[in-house]
């Protein structure tokens, strides 16, 4: 599993092997990282473009460190300065046995951090799992495919699972959950990325009640020899989607401006399509173009509207039409 929370290898600080960070993230805030398997990779997918090594893939951890022994290192680096504490690991971190326990020991010491967890979905049909996650402030699922076949060739999962049933889960999970809940997809070049499967995700995104909906693409080199597509290919498959989705561009790493004009019409269309970040603006739109954005925000056509610490702007008339975003 790709934690895309995580800007680069050697951005992270490690202490002891289980406490990574803080990290300032852009989507989550300063971050600071648990290891839920520090000293190998233990994951139920061997995902394309993770990356980890290629490794066998597991139903359960075989190797796991104590509760305590996490709580004691939490302990040393948490402060008032952080605003989530981030369940990861070296693979995926629901294969934690002890997983309640330890958010249970989390919420006593945590104060007004918020808890989240970055996990592939899967474990979500194991009902301890999802009831441990239901605790969480925050929940970050990947759903990179529908497609049986693509999600194989895409996730490798171990051979116990099924994509039907996460979806089924994810689903459920999304309407019986009180906190804030993101979906990752992924991309690949010409796997998850083709018309069919675009169609098939934007079904059951229509069915999940996700607070925000990251799509990215692969940033560091992955353990198979596969490509991730451009920011502009990025942007293409966000206008993709049905515009009731709070649908987020997460991934710049392949940006190529497009500097291209746009009529104050076409920034509103744009915009009523897909809220956009000011990322996203500078991506896409001309200097003149600019201009006329900073237009509509003077006049008040245009608002901007924080998402977990992200600022879209949006047309405002249809601030209240949206369900999201």
């Amino acid at each position: 599993m790709q934690n895309t929370l995580w800007q680069s290898a050697n951005e992270l600080v490690a202490k002891n092997n289980i406490i990574f960070g803080p990290i300032n993230s852009r989507r989550f805030g300063m971050s600071l990282g648990i290891d839920l398997s520090p000293a190998l990779k233990q994951c139920n997918f061997d995902c394309l473009y993770c990356e980890l090594a290629p490794a066998i893939t597991m139903d359960k951890q075989t190797q796991s460190i104590t509760v305590e022994e996490i709580i004691k290192e939490l302990k040393k680096h948490l402060n008032s300065s952080i605003d989530v504490i981030t369940l990861t690991a070296n693979g995926e971190p629901t294969l934690y046995p002890k997983l309640s326990q330890l958010i249970d020991a989390i919420d006593l010491i945590k104060a007004d951090t918020q808890t989240l967890i970055l996990t592939n979905s899967a474990t979500l049909v194991d009902a301890s799992v999802y009831n441990s996650l239901l605790k969480l402030d925050q929940v970050k699922l990947s759903l990179d495919a529908i497609s049986p076949d693509v999600f194989k060739k895409i996730d490798r999962p171990h051979e116990s699972i099924k994509i039907e049933d996460i979806v089924e889960k994810v689903t459920a999970f999304s309407k019986e959950y009180k906190g804030k809940l993101f979906i990752e997809i992924l991309f690949v070049h010409e796997l998850n990325d083709t018309k069919e499967e675009l169609r098939k995700l934007n079904s059951v995104l229509l069915e999940i009640d996700a607070f925000r909906v990251d799509l990215g693409t692969i940033d560091r080199p992955p353990a198979y020899p596969v490509v991730g597509i451009s920011y502009k290919e990025l942007h293409e498959i966000s206008m993709y989607f049905d515009s009731s989705l709070p649908i987020h561009i997460a991934s710049r790493i392949h940006a190529e401006p497009n500097n291209a004009p746009y009529s104050k019409e076409e920034i509103l269309n744009t915009l009523d399509k897909r809220p956009l970040t000011q990322d996203d603006i500078n991506l896409l739109l001309d200097e003149e173009s600019k201009e006329r954005l900073q237009k509509l925000i003077s006049t008040k056509e245009v608002s901007i509207k924080n998402v977990a610490n992200l600022d879209f702007l949006v047309p405002t008339s249809n601030i209240k039409r949206k369900r999201k975003t």
